[in-house]
């Protein structure tokens, strides 16, 4: 599954290093850039909302296998467009194949060792991480080094993912039925645990879309050797694949919300950082001791969410976390991108830090009855909906009480 999902991730990551390759071939401004990358999130926010609850209904597997090929379709188009039209339409197919996958692969990953299911999901992140990296890693590879076309990366990476595809036929999935009724996971929001981890979750991807969105032309205005910036993406990704699994039992033995405060404070400083150093050496030395950072704290919201809900609905429930993310992210991404143009580095970067504080403190607001009892378990009640009471998640009664100290 691992290996799937960073497949999956490789394709949301191919893009970064050679955005500016396509501003510079086919004359694409630095905001339309922005909206290039953020558009993909944007389209994986209404499969995640709309598609992932699917497979809560016994259907995991086939909603990653529709879900791969939808991608595969989405990387082509990104390969052999020209136009921003084109590409755009490549990028939107792409994040609805890959925004309707991850949740059930999310699924199926906490559903297998839930008594670990901290430790598992920091290692597929760690595999997602791994991907994400990989993927600016191949571009670069391809088109600087090897001097192929802008295509080459895009086919590279859809093979891979077609050649990883039949690992689906093989998954043991124990299906269990969503019997609530709700076609959609919105209803979780009740409970204000969700609803905290949910915000804070989308913080994260706020960082995210402010790094990703203007990564490549920052290093590229600032005359940062091409070697440097490449290498930079790859290198943060290093610590969140060795140190993801360490995040993921320090969130579920600290407390998750305690661990993800700390880390989008410490990442706030760090965006705020990017726009204040002389130039992109500066910038890469800062992005080291982020990507540790990151690496322990940023599985910290999906823990709290897959800790707060039942078995038969953690699909839908990762699915509105991934939505929330993916939506602030794209948001994020197109925005940041127009600071950029219009007022530089400074403002970009200042605005994006400035952001995380307030939807930090938004998240632990709406958990604070949560976090602040330090013997309160590590759990909560999903919230009633019309037609049924609140109920204690299944997958909690089988395993030993975590207190968030």
């Amino acid at each position: 599954m691992g290996a799937l999902s960073a497949s999956l991730a490789m394709g949301y990551g191919v893009l970064f290093t050679i955005v500016a390759d396509f501003r510079d071939a086919y004359g694409i401004s630095e905001t339309s850039i922005g909206w290039l990358i953020g558009v993909g999130f944007i389209a994986a926010f209404f499969a995640q909302t709309f598609i992932a609850p699917i497979a809560d209904r016994g259907h995991a597997r086939k909603v990653i296998l529709v879900g791969v090929l939808v991608n595969v379709v989405g990387l082509l188009g990104m390969a052999f467009g020209e136009t921003l039209e084109v590409l755009m339409a490549g990028r939107i197919v792409s994040g609805l194949g890959i925004g309707a996958s991850l949740p059930a692969i999310r699924r199926i990953v906490i559903l297998t060792d839930t008594e670990n299911l901290g430790e598992n999901l920091g290692r597929l992140l760690s595999a997602d991480v791994f991907g994400f990296a990989m993927g600016p890693a191949v571009s670069a590879l391809l088109v600087s080094t090897l001097d192929l076309s802008l295509a080459s990366p895009f086919i590279v990476v859809a093979g891979l993912t077609l050649v990883l595809l039949p690992l689906t036929r093989r998954l043991e999935v124990q299906e269990t039925v969503d019997e609530s009724g709700q076609r959609l996971a919105i209803d979780l929001l009740r409970s204000r645990v969700v609803a905290g981890a949910v915000v804070l979750a989308a913080g994260v991807f706020l960082m995210i879309g402010a790094f990703d969105a203007i990564w490549d032309v920052v290093h590229e205005d600032l005359d940062t050797p091409e070697w440097m910036a490449n290498l930079g993406i790859t290198l943060f990704a290093v610590p969140l694949i060795i140190l993801g699994p360490t995040g993921g039992r320090l969130a579920q033995r600290i407390g998750p919300f305690r661990i993800a405060c700390v880390g989008l404070v410490a990442g706030a400083f760090f965006i705020f950082m990017y726009g204040q150093v002389p130039n992109g050496t500066w910038i890469f030395g800062f992005a080291m001791f982020h990507a540790v950072s990151d690496a322990l704290t940023i599985s910290a919201s999906g823990v709290a969410v897959a800790m707060s809900v039942p078995e038969e609905r953690q699909a839908g429930a990762q699915g509105l976390i991934g939505a929330a993310q993916a939506l602030t992210g794209g948001i994020t991404a197109g925005v940041i991108g127009g600071i950029y143009e219009s007022s530089g580095r400074a403002a970009a970067y200042t605005s994006a830090a400035v952001a995380m504080l307030v939807v930090t403190v938004v998240g632990m607001w709406l958990a604070a009855d949560f976090w602040r009892n330090r013997t309160h378990e590590l759990h909560a009640e999903v919230a009633p909906t019309d037609d049924a009471p609140a109920e204690r998640p299944r997958h909690q009664a089988r395993r030993p009480k975590v207190r968030d100290r």
